[in-house]
Parts: C-alpha cells; sequence; structure tokens
C-alpha cells in the first residue's frame, strides 16, 4: 500500500484521535474523520485546510444509521475503506454503586457497540481486497483493574475480545485485526475529569516517568497499519510508560 490509503477515524475530533488524524494525513492518505462534535471537527478541519485529503462527517458511532452515512461517504469518495481505527471513547469515573443501568449501557455502546457496528459497515468496503486493517482502541486499564470505571472497563475487555474473535475470522481474507491500548493519556479530556494530584501520582508511579500524551500512541496506530505489520493480528500493543507489562 502506498500513500493513498482511505482511512475511517472515528473519535476523530479528541485530543488521541485529531493526532492520529494528522499522521495519516501527513503521510497523503485520505481520512474520513468521524465524530460526535461537530466543534471538534471543525477545529481539526481547520487544522488541515488545504491538505484536500480530510473529510470530516458529525456522527454517533452508537446510532446505526449514522454509522451506515459515514461507510457512504467513504463509499461516494473512494468506493472502499482500506483502514479502520476506532477511537472513538467514553470514560467516566464512579463507583460502581453508582453505576445506572442507563449509564452502564451508554458506556457499553460508544466503547464497545459503537466498535461494532463500525466494523459490521466497513467491512463491505474492505473485503475482496486482500489487504485490510481494524485497529481499535482498548485501554491499559485493562491490565490493572482500574477501580471505579468497572463499566469503561468491561467494554474494553469486549473490543479485546472481539478483536480477537475478528482476527480469526478475517485472517484468511488477509484483513489484520489488532488493539492498542493506551495508559492515562493527558488529553484535555483527562485533564477535565481527573485531578493535577492524580495525574502527577500515576506519572511517578510508571517506569517512564512524564506525562504521557496523544502523541505517543499514534506510532503504534501507523505501525499496525503499515506493510511491516502484514503478519500481525489478534494482539495488543500496550502504550503506557510500562505501567503495566504483560
Amino acid at each position: 500500500m502506498g500513500n493513498d490509503r482511505v482511512v475511517v477515524l472515528t473519535g476523530a475530533g479528541g485530543g488521541i484521535g485529531s493526532a492520529v488524524a494528522a499522521r495519516f494525513l501527513d503521510h497523503g492518505d485520505m481520512v474520513i474523520a468521524t465524530d460526535s462534535s461537530q466543534e471538534s471537527l471543525r477545529s481539526l478541519a481547520e487544522q488541515h485546510r488545504g491538505s484536500g485529503k480530510l473529510e470530516t462527517v458529525v456522527a454517533d458511532v452508537t446510532v446505526e444509521s449514522e454509522v451506515a452515512a459515514v461507510m457512504a461517504l467513504a463509499r461516494e469518495r473512494s468506493a472502499r475503506v482500506d483502514i479502520l481505527i476506532n477511537c472513538a471513547g467514553y470514560f467516566p469515573v464512579q463507583p460502581f454503586a453508582e453505576i445506572s443501568a442507563e449509564i452502564w449501557r451508554r458506556v457499553v455502546d460508544i466503547n464497545l457497540t459503537g466498535v461494532f457496528l463500525t466494523i459490521r459497515h466497513a467491512l463491505p468496503l474492505m473485503r475482496g481486497r486482500g489487504w485490510g486493517r481494524i485497529i481499535n482502541f482498548g485501554s491499559g486499564t485493562f491490565f490493572k483493574g482500574t477501580p471505579f470505571q468497572s463499566h469503561y472497563i468491561a467494554a474494553k475487555a469486549g473490543v479485546i475480545g472481539l478483536s480477537r474473535s475478528l482476527a480469526t475470522e478475517l485472517g484468511p481474507e488477509n484483513i489484520t485485526v489488532n488493539v492498542v491500548t493506551p495508559g492515562l493519556t493527558e488529553t484535555e479530556a483527562v485533564k477535565r475529569t481527573m485531578s493535577a494530584d492524580f495525574l502527577a501520582k500515576r506519572r511517578a508511579e510508571r517506569p517512564l516517568k512524564r506525562a504521557e500524551v496523544a502523541e505517543d500512541l499514534v506510532g503504534a496506530v501507523f505501525f499496525l497499519a503499515s506493510p511491516d505489520a502484514d503478519f500481525i493480528t489478534g494482539q495488543i500493543i500496550n502504550v503506557d510508560g510500562g505501567s503495566a507489562m504483560h
């Protein structure tokens, strides 16, 4: 694959998603970027104004008709999807006893059902060409059993299981499915959710004692999308500064 790949990226307006989008655009790939926030997508488009390779579309990954509209745009623009990156996420912090059924379903819908829906609607544009990449975002919390995020961790565990099953199912078509698990990445959303003292404590606990930033995730994602990863599928690349070793 050259530098004319078609990438569909969810959660593209977030800190990690926007950094991933920038890396593929810099490579010359077409990026169809989707997010639930129109404002975030507008900011992303402004950053890459003039690239000619970025398409943005507002969509909620939990709404099947909106996911279908994203893939319809991909079909219209290029009739294919080479790389699907599921980066959309929602990570509330709350004690288990305070999690209502409604919140549980919302967290699982965004973090797991959204992944199912995007893959389901992207596959018809990926199959039949003998090459494809699906890269899903998990979370380093899966390895550590981080408290107060049981709904989020359960959903991310589901992403890992889904990815491994699909890696086996889609392998004969040369479509790989892998997972990147970030550690606690200090995006603006995380800084709004977690205290400065908590973030400092987490930095001190990991072997690489600095803040993890969105750009730290980009290399692993780009590698998994490259020919260098042709024989890698069903795997987890954990990018967390050594916080969890497995």
